[in-house]
C-alpha cells in the first residue's frame, strides 16, 4: 500500500472554505482509491489560522494518520463493533478470526468496503502481517464457549499472545491485549482494582479462561520489559449490546432470548450475586482510547460499567422491558461463579478521560431490539 502525498497550495480565503475545501479533497481521494491519505497545507498566513475553532477540527480529522490495524477475534460480538469503529475513522481493518464463536453475519456489512479485509485464521498458529496496532480480542468469552474445548481455550489465549506478540516485535507495532474481569476471580477486594491480584482457583473448570488471560497479561509485560513491546492491557468487564450471539450462555442474552419466547427465567443462586454491565459501544470507545495512549501508559486498566445491579433486578428489568409474561425460577450456582463483580474505574477516567454513557436500560432497549428482529418474538 502506498501513501499519498496531496500539498495544497492556495490563497486562504476564509476559514469555512479552508474546512470544506480540506474536507472534501480527502473524501474524493479516500473514495477514488485505497491509498492512505496525507494533507499537508501551505500558506505563509497559516498561522493566524491555527486557534480557529474551524481550523483545529479540520487539522484533527485530516492530518490523523491512516493506519492499518489488525483485529484478532474481529468477527466476533465485541470485535466486530471495534472493525465498525475503526472503519469508520478511514484505518484500514485487517479482521482475523477462525469463526469457532464469531460470525460472518458480524461483519457481513463491512465485507465490500475498501479499507476491511476478513482473514480466517487460528491465531493459535503463526501469521506475517505488516501492521501498525494489534488488538488482541481471540478467544471465547463465555463460559458455554470456553468449557467446551478447555484445552482449546488456554492455547488460544497463550500461544495467541506470543504470536500477536510476536508480529508486534517484529512490525513494531502498538499491541492492546484485551483481558478480562475474570482475572480476578470470586474477588475478595469490591469494587475490583487494579491492583487487586484476584482470587482465582487455578484448577477449576473456569481456570482455562481465567488463567489463560492471566498469562496472556504477563506475557505483555515480559515482552515489554525484554524486547521494548508496545503494549496496552484493559481489563473488560461485563459487556452486552447487538451481536451477542444466541445461545452463549451470557446472562443478558439468556434472558432477554428467554423473555421474548416466554419461557421461564433461569437465575442461578438465589439471584442476590452483582454484576455490573456495560454496553459494546462504550467499551469500544474505552478501548480506543487506551490505545491512543502514550507508550508509557501500559495498564491494567478496567473497562467496564461501575453501576452494579443484582441478577434478580436485571432478569426483572428485561421481563417488563420484553412486556414478557415470563416466571422467574432458580437453579444452583455452578463452580466458582463470583458473586460480586465490579469495577473501580478511577483509573480509567484518570489516564483515558473515559466513563460510560450509556445507562443500562437504554443499552437494554437496543439490545433488545436486536434479538427482535434477528431472532423473532
Amino acid at each position: 500500500m502506498k501513501s499519498l502525498l496531496l500539498q495544497i497550495l492556495f490563497p486562504i480565503q476564509g476559514d469555512r472554505l479552508l474546512a470544506d475545501t480540506t474536507k472534501r479533497i480527502i473524501k474524493e481521494h479516500r473514495n477514488k482509491s485505497q491509498d492512505r491519505v496525507y494533507l499537508k497545507i501551505v500558506d505563509l498566513k497559516i498561522d493566524r489560522h491555527l486557534n480557529n475553532p474551524f481550523f483545529n477540527t479540520c487539522q484533527e480529522n485530516l492530518f490523523m494518520k491512516y493506519k492499518r490495524i489488525l483485529v484478532t477475534g474481529g468477527a466476533g460480538f465485541l470485535g466486530s463493533h471495534l472493525c465498525d469503529r475503526l472503519i469508520d475513522q478511514g484505518h484500514d481493518v485487517l479482521c482475523l478470526d477462525n469463526l469457532f464463536t464469531g460470525s460472518k453475519d458480524n461483519i457481513r456489512h463491512l465485507i465490500a468496503n475498501p479499507h476491511f479485509e476478513f482473514i480466517r485464521h487460528d491465531i493459535i498458529h503463526p501469521i506475517y502481517l505488516e501492521v501498525d496496532e494489534i488488538y488482541n480480542l481471540a478467544c471465547p468469552a463465555s463460559p458455554v464457549h470456553y468449557q467446551y474445548n478447555p484445552i482449546k481455550t488456554i492455547k488460544t489465549s497463550v500461544m495467541g499472545a506470543i504470536n500477536t506478540l510476536g508480529l508486534a516485535k517484529r512490525v513494531k507495532a502498538t499491541i492492546l491485549q484485551a483481558s478480562t474481569s475474570e482475572v480476578y476471580g470470586d474477588p475478595e477486594m469490591h469494587p475490583q482494582k487494579e491492583e487487586y491480584w484476584g482470587r482465582v482457583n487455578p484448577i477449576g473448570i473456569r481456570s482455562c479462561y481465567d488463567e489463560g488471560k492471566r498469562a496472556a497479561e504477563c506475557l505483555m509485560m515480559d515482552y515489554h520489559r525484554q524486547n521494548g513491546v508496545r503494549v496496552k492491557i484493559v481489563r473488560i468487564f461485563n459487556t452486552y449490546g447487538p451481536r451477542m450471539a444466541e445461545g452463549d450462555g451470557r446472562v443478558i442474552s439468556n434472558f432477554i432470548l428467554q423473555a421474548l419466547k416466554g419461557q421461564d427465567i433461569t437465575i442461578y443462586g438465589d439471584g442476590t450475586q452483582t454484576r455490573s454491565f456495560c454496553y459494546v459501544d462504550d467499551l469500544v470507545e474505552g478501548m480506543m482510547r487506551m490505545m491512543a495512549t502514550s507508550d508509557e501508559v501500559h495498564g491494567p486498566v478496567n473497562l467496564g460499567n461501575p453501576c452494579e445491579f443484582t441478577i434478580i433486578e436485571l432478569a426483572e428489568t428485561i421481563i417488563r422491558l420484553t412486556g414478557s409474561q415470563s416466571k422467574i425460577i432458580h437453579t444452583p450456582l455452578p463452580q466458582d461463579d463470583p458473586k460480586q463483580r465490579q469495577p473501580d474505574i478511577t483509573c480509567a477516567k484518570r489516564l483515558l478521560d473515559w466513563e460510560p454513557k450509556i445507562h443500562l436500560e437504554e443499552g437494554l432497549s437496543k439490545t433488545i431490539h436486536y434479538f427482535q428482529t434477528t431472532y423473532g418474538g
